[in-house]
């Protein structure tokens, strides 16, 4: 399947630009949400993606600044017939959620609020993305699993920034941006086993996979599937090597299966 960006309400412009810039292990962005909005999407982008790519699973990315505007999105892009799941963004760290600073992936009461939401408008599995920026992330992901969330997409983004040396000023015209690739996976692998201890939801790792070996130690680390993103900035093949290397790295290292390997996360606890 795939996840295709955010879709809002309305139409958003998103930051101006620059808004990427190349990190030694990766990239920053700050594209701030731009989507011609959900009925756009719902009129061309999908159907598009629904007669070029028949039997592909679409994942929606869902976004918004209220309860209302998550429900919205959720209700009506989970009618589209080649939407399967909806990916629920709280934790965008380039746009002003009017939060005092906060997003509300940052906050258990906001999480849940826009969780509940999502999931009783959408007709198909809610699973919410959650946010590394946090002191305690059981705690957010405790949160949304009582609001009826069916999983989690993990992890979003770490926030940071590059500074052009002459100008002596950010990179990105935003300030601060994204941090994504092969940087982050460490930190991902972590907040995963965390979460896959402390829930039985499935989870979508995602940070810094770039590799079948990478892949694999995401299903060691808890997640039930995985989502790469930036290694196709470098490689647009990097997702069939992946998959074509999977067997390989599998038989080396004697893993029969998978699924096996999360049914091993509960029993080695984080030192």
């Amino acid at each position: 399947s795939i996840m295709i960006k955010a879709s809002t309400q309305n139409p958003r412009f998103g930051n101006p630009t620059p808004r990427v810039a190349e990190t030694p292990a990766g990239m920053l962005n700050a594209i701030g949400l731009q989507n011609p909005g959900v009925d756009v999407v719902l009129a061309e982008k999908l159907p598009w993606l629904a007669q070029h790519y028949p039997n592909l699973p679409i994942i929606a990315n869902v976004a918004g600044f209220s309860n209302e505007e998550y429900a919205f999105v959720a209700g009506k892009i989970s009618q589209a017939p080649n939407v399967k799941a909806i990916e629920l963004n709280i934790s965008c760290p380039n746009v002003d959620h009017g939060n005092g600073g906060l997003l509300i992936g940052q906050v258990p009461d906001l999480a849940y609020n826009a969780t509940k939401a999502a999931v009783e408008a959408s007709s198909v599995p809610v699973y919410v993305k959650l946010t590394p920026s946090v002191a305690d992330i059981t705690e957010i992901s405790k949160a949304v699993e009582a609001a009826g969330a069916t999983g989690f997409t993990m992890i979003n983004t770490l926030v940071g920034m590059r500074f052009d040396l002459k100008s002596r000023k950010s990179i990105l015209a935003n300030g601060t941006g994204g941090m994504s690739g092969p940087a982050v996976f460490p930190v991902a692998l972590k907040l995963i086993r965390q979460v896959a201890q402390s829930s039985s939801l499935p989870i979508i790792g995602m940070g810094g996979v770039d590799s079948a070996e990478a892949a694999i130690e995401m299903f060691i680390a808890g997640a039930s599937a995985i989502g790469v993103g930036t290694a196709n900035f470098t490689d647009p093949y990097a997702c069939l090597n992946i998959i074509e290397n999977l067997p390989k790295v599998m038989d080396k290292y004697g893993i029969e299966s998978l699924e096996s390997l999360r049914a091993e996360v509960k029993e080695n606890l984080l030192a």
